[in-house]
């Protein structure tokens, strides 16, 4: 069961959090049925604007970028190894396409401060209030071998979250 804690008491690898553990974004708003999730890979947690915060990419054709667009709020969760399946489901499939959420087993749940859901198996839930949104671009990239990661120029959305509430297995 997860317990909110402070901000502070959080203690996580800040270069495995995405890249290893993965997590699944959620944006929308659960209590009117208008939301959908994806697994991501790539961002950050840390201080921005002196607030705690995250940091995401979301290609611009990805369903939940509709959805993230649409809304105020999103969330972040994580889970434990055995979930890794689940995970990897709801990052090859298209919540345009089928309700990828039950195919995977998971179970969706109000989050106790924003309208977007979180996981009952979750370890780790990050709330999130939306601050900023910008695209980017082929000339935003520094470093040219970059490039190589859009072959479709399909450069991600990056988008800042104010973390507003941080709940934990305990």
């Amino acid at each position: 069961m997860l317990k909110t804690i402070n901000f502070s008491d959080l203690t996580l690898s800040p270069f495995t959090a995405f890249d290893k553990r993965w997590m699944v974004l959620s944006a929308g708003d659960f209590a009117k049925c208008d939301w959908n999730s994806m697994t991501v890979s790539w961002g950050f947690i840390g201080t921005m604007w002196n607030k705690p915060a995250v940091q995401i990419v979301v290609r611009p054709q990805r369903y939940t970028r509709e959805f993230l667009d649409k809304h105020e709020t999103f969330t972040l969760c994580s889970f434990p190894e055995k979930h890794r399946p689940a995970l990897q489901l709801l990052g090859s499939k298209s919540g345009r396409n089928c309700d990828k959420v039950a195919e995977s087993g998971l179970r969706p749940t109000a989050a106790s401060t924003v309208a977007a859901p979180i996981f009952e198996e979750a370890d780790l839930a990050l709330e999130c209030r939306k601050l900023f949104r910008q695209t980017t671009s082929g000339e935003s990239l520094l470093d040219p071998s970059l490039n190589a990661m859009y072959p479709k120029n399909d450069y991600h959305v990056f988008y800042i979250g104010e973390v507003v509430a941080v709940r934990k297995v305990v």
